[in-house]
């Protein structure tokens, strides 16, 4: 197989992202993929290449979009912060407030900053849900409601791999009478002209990117020899208990078919463009999406020095710690460039988007084949991150 062909536009002052980008495929087995930044709110890489299915038999477009697992989350995370920094959700009011239903089985003072930060104790409902339940969203809701807490919440954190979306969606929707979704569709990327959906709609379908290596729920425990079957009665059943919990209790299905595409799973399934990601990240880093105020309050750590999370914590490697924001991963271990408060969120197999405002840079990358997990650390990331940052360090002295 030849090299992929990249197209698109690239500052010559960030030839060296272009370059990198090149080497993604060659070196490191991409197939489709898509990188952008901008700084200061220009663009100054929107680059594109490879095909957009295994078989390569469609070339990937600037406006091929692609799911990107769980950078959808920092999206969802952003619908919160845009309603209290509008004054219509207090972060530190019970979830109860709004959602009245939650206050079942003992969650009636559980704060909204607790579902934001993965110290809700609600990595999963309480039983495992049957395939296909991912996609009815009331009856997903109502399970959850139901549910008590996994562990005493706020007293540990636990990445909230598929429930996060509805968590925080169900609040976004009890507030503004929109699903999360819609409500970012019209509130946020709408308005900023961003590729970026929680609910592709049907007549976007033929535009996504098909994923090489997806994550397969239904056989996780069938590659972890030793690990007890579910259900599990207690986070502690194993050490990778909590990983499976939160990955396999809501089964979401097949990643390419037109179900999932459609359905809205905020934690996990947006479909997006690298350019639609960089624009939003963009706008935050330039300070025009929210005030100041909030924009501190979304990454100010959440999280206890040294403090492991009870899920990622499992499989992440000795003394690597994640530290929380209010729905962003921080840039804790310089996975985000050299600026400790850059933030952002990432998804397994690879996708990863940031804000960094001090630098006034947005960074996206996606793309279809799968490889690394949701921290960024994905040698593909790695690459092109250092290129970004050696370029603008060219350009700044």
């Amino acid at each position: 197989m030849g090299p992929a062909t990249v197209n698109g536009y690239c500052a010559p002052e960030f030839a060296g992202v272009r370059e990198a980008f090149e080497r993604n495929f060659g070196e490191h087995g991409d197939v489709g993929a898509a990188v952008a930044v901008t700084v200061d709110g220009a663009a100054v890489v929107d680059l594109w290449g490879g095909h957009a299915d295994a078989d390569r038999t469609r070339v990937w477009e600037r406006d091929t979009l692609v799911n990107v697992y769980s950078t959808s989350k920092g999206m969802t995370a952003l619908c919160a912060h845009l309603l209290a920094d509008r004054g219509e959700l207090d972060l530190d009011a019970p979830v109860a407030r709004y959602w009245p239903e939650f206050a079942q089985a003992g969650k009636q003072d559980i704060p909204v900053r607790w579902l934001l930060s993965h110290r809700a104790g609600l990595i999963a409902p309480s039983e495992p849900l049957p395939p296909g339940r991912a996609y009815d969203w009331e009856r997903v809701c109502a399970d959850l409601a139901a549910t008590a807490p996994w562990w005493e919440p706020g007293t540990a954190q636990g990445y909230h791999a598929v429930t996060f979306g509805y968590l925080v969606g169900e609040v976004v929707r009890r507030i503004t009478g929109q699903s999360l979704g819609a409500f970012l569709r019209s509130e946020i990327t709408g308005p900023l002209g961003a590729r970026v959906f929680i609910g592709t709609p049907v007549e976007e379908h033929a535009s996504c990117a098909d994923m090489i290596g997806q994550l397969d729920e239904a056989r996780l425990g069938e590659r972890l020899p030793g690990v007890p079957k579910p259900p599990f009665r207690s986070i502690t059943d194993h050490p990778l208990t909590a990983v499976l919990l939160a990955l396999t209790y809501i089964p979401t299905g097949d990643v390419n078919s037109a179900a999932y595409r459609s359905a809205e799973i905020p934690a996990g399934n947006g479909h997006a463009t690298a350019h639609g990601l960089a624009t939003v990240y963009g706008a935050l880093a330039c300070g025009t999406l929210v005030g100041p105020a909030t924009l501190e309050e979304m990454r100010r750590s959440q999280s206890l020095p040294g403090e492991h999370d009870l899920a990622l914590g499992a499989l992440a490697p000795a003394g690597f710690e994640h530290r929380w924001g209010l729905g962003y991963l921080l840039n804790h271990h310089g996975l985000a460039g050299p600026n400790p408060r850059a933030f952002g969120h990432g998804g397994v197999g690879g996708s990863y988007a940031f804000a960094d405002p001090e630098n006034g840079v947005s960074y996206a990358y996606v793309m279809n084949k799968c490889g690394g997990g949701t921290t960024g650390d994905d040698p593909r990331n790695l690459g092109l991150i250092a290129a970004v940052y050696a370029a603008l360090e060219g350009v700044r002295g």
